[in-house]
């Protein structure tokens, strides 16, 4: 077979798709009712117009995750996969993308994982602009070991590992990628079958840093956790869907909106009635927004006095880690010529250990 005809074959097999190719043999083991399975099922949904926009075969998928519920999704997907060791899932997944550019690759973890042991893997992941797409599922809790506190958990929780309830700040996972940089950030409900699955494809049409907080409901552990914005008998009033150059309004009858407003304690955001303020004064969401001015401040609102941001806050571009690392190489290369292991290895002072 030919290189044009083996393209053309590729090319059919990636345009035949379904979800069934995205779904393994293995029999799925979370607790009934938990929120992984919703994710579970909108990645699986989404992969074969992701392969198929993107033209990229199966083989060239791969999921990385750390330890946790969230962690064991390799397994129930039909791709390549590993399970690593506690929050270092980015750090493998860095390896692999920079050795090998021609893989999309995904990071699942979650609260604990991610934002306890694993902070600092994916903060340096985010800053260089690797090439991943991180899923960073949020429950608020630890649920594989069992309904302990976790990093995001809210002051005044009461848990196994918190009795009298926390008296930690909680980490707020979108603040964490703005800070550190990445290029794409947003933030879904696992419920949301349709507005995860846009925000996974984008995701993974990203050339860069991909971020994206889902919010997951543990029905054993901490049940319930989001229903104050998620629910959908107070969603209208309790959300504000961002959409890129549109203003940031909200409830059932797109009445209320957010606005900026000057006072003694300095600028700072407020809740209107669109009815009695000029539309033109209306806050206008960009996505593509580099001073991460607004996208910081809706990442930080106090969701008891304020809608929750949903959809994606920031989306820039910017020079990717392994772009960089590759022009090195080759300048490197082109100029000194390619080297040779054996003679860098003895081209300085060696010594014999008898």
């Amino acid at each position: 077979m030919s290189v044009k005809e083996q393209a053309v074959d590729l090319e059919k097999i990636i345009s035949n798709y379904t979800r069934k190719d995205f779904s393994s043999d293995q029999d799925v083991r979370w607790c009934p009712g938990c929120g992984d399975y919703s994710v579970l099922a909108q990645v699986q949904r989404v992969m074969p117009t992701i392969c198929q926009e993107l033209k990229i075969p199966r083989q060239n998928i791969v999921f990385i995750s750390g330890i946790g519920c969230s962690s064991r999704f390799p397994y129930y997907m039909n791709t390549y996969g590993f399970h690593t060791i506690h929050g270092r899932a980015p750090t493998i997944a860095t390896g692999l993308r920079l050795s090998r550019p021609d893989l999309q690759v995904w990071i699942v973890t979650g609260d604990g994982d991610g934002l306890s042991i694993g902070t600092n893997h994916i903060v340096h992941c985010l800053r260089r602009n690797i090439d991943v797409k991180i899923l960073l599922f949020n429950n608020r809790i630890y649920g594989l070991t069992k309904g302990q506190y976790s990093p995001t958990s809210e002051v005044g929780k009461k848990t196994k590992s918190s009795p009298m309830g926390t008296v930690e700040s909680p980490i707020n996972p979108l603040r964490v990628a703005m800070v550190s940089e990445a290029t794409f950030i947003a933030r879904a409900i696992a419920t949301e079958s349709k507005r995860l699955q846009d925000i996974l494809l984008r995701a993974a049409k990203h050339r860069g840093s991909a971020f994206v907080e889902i919010f997951q409901n543990c029905n054993v552990f901490n049940d319930g956790a989001f229903d104050s914005f998620a629910d959908k008998s107070v969603r209208d009033e309790r959300v504000v869907d961002l959409e890129d150059g549109k203003p940031l309004i909200f409830g059932k009858d797109k009445d209320k909106a957010l606005m900026f407003k000057s006072g003694e304690a300095g600028l700072d955001i407020v809740i209107v009635k669109r009815k009695e303020v000029d539309e033109k004064d209306l806050v206008i969401h960009y996505e593509k927004s580099t001073s991460g001015f607004l996208p910081r401040i809706l990442a930080s609102l106090d969701e008891r006095k304020f809608p929750v941001p949903l959809g994606v806050f920031r989306c820039i571009d910017r020079p990717m880690y392994g772009d960089l690392l590759a022009g090195q190489i080759e300048e490197a290369t082109r100029t000194l010529g390619r080297g040779k292991l054996m003679e860098h290895i003895y081209s300085a002072d060696t010594w014999t250990v008898d």
